[in-house]
């Protein structure tokens, strides 16, 4: 979905990293049926990610990623569901990035709008607070990597300065390049339809019979065709060229 007017319903979704001060929050505008292995790319380019490590959708018990025969947990394929299918179980959600180092984000349902002519999606609305670099140690390193880099007489100030720009300032993002390279990701994705997993079908198949209409006390309008949901797209395995700035 990324024509200039993109049909069908558009999730305004906030994101923010987990237990990390100063906050990193971003407000984005992607279609409903986004797969969810684009959003993730989505929330990557977003928040100022590189794509260097796995990562999974979360409801409760149900995980969403890639496939990895080294995982215990049971995933369902992220390639086979869409963000419609998270939000049947509710309007927030986990995005883990990092596995063991425990970036985990809240990701939440804001609102659901219609398209807007002239706008392309994915489209990020707000962005507060820098990103992290990724291979800190989690929230627990950031904030030590914060204490260390403000303070020059720090053992760890020489070390921690190398894991970023020298003058790294967590509370400036950069949003006009956030803007730009997620722009540049609307080339890439919307290539593929979802197929969805069995699980996924009965899931969805389930709520919508629970949200059907009932039959109609009108003798001609009996109708039972309610359509279904349109698939997402998927991104190609290329990853577009982003600003240095705001690969981490």
């Amino acid at each position: 979905m990324t024509a200039a007017a993109p049909a069908g319903d558009i999730a305004r979704l906030s994101v923010e990293i987990d237990d990390v001060t100063p906050r990193v929050v971003r407000c984005v505008e992607v279609p409903v049926d986004i797969r969810l292995d684009d959003l993730h790319f989505v929330l990557q380019i977003a928040i100022g990610w590189q794509n260097g490590h796995p990562f999974e959708f979360r409801v409760g018990d149900r995980l969403w990623g890639l496939r990895d025969r080294d995982i215990e947990a049971e995933r369902l394929p992220a390639e086979e569901a869409t963000l419609a299918d998270i939000l049947v179980h509710g309007d927030t959600f986990k995005y883990d990035y990092v596995l063991g180092e425990d970036w985990e984000h809240t990701v939440t349902l804001l609102a659901r709008v219609s398209a807007q002519a002239g706008v392309r999606y994915p489209h990020l609305v707000t962005a507060e607070g820098r990103c992290p670099p990724a291979d800190i140690g989690g929230p627990t390193g950031y904030e030590t990597y914060l204490r260390s880099i403000a303070d020059p007489s720090s053992v760890n100030h020489a070390d921690m300065l190398d894991f970023d720009a020298p003058d790294f300032d967590p509370n400036v993002v950069d949003e006009a390049a956030l803007r730009v390279n997620l722009a540049s990701l609307t080339k890439y994705i919307g290539r593929k339809t979802a197929s969805r997993h069995p699980e996924v079908r009965a899931e969805r198949a389930s709520k919508d019979a629970a949200e059907a209409p009932g039959p109609s006390a009108h003798p001609k309008s009996d109708s039972s065709d309610f359509g279904n949901s349109k698939a997402s797209s998927r991104q190609q395995s290329t990853w577009p060229g982003r600003s240095a700035a705001t690969s981490r």
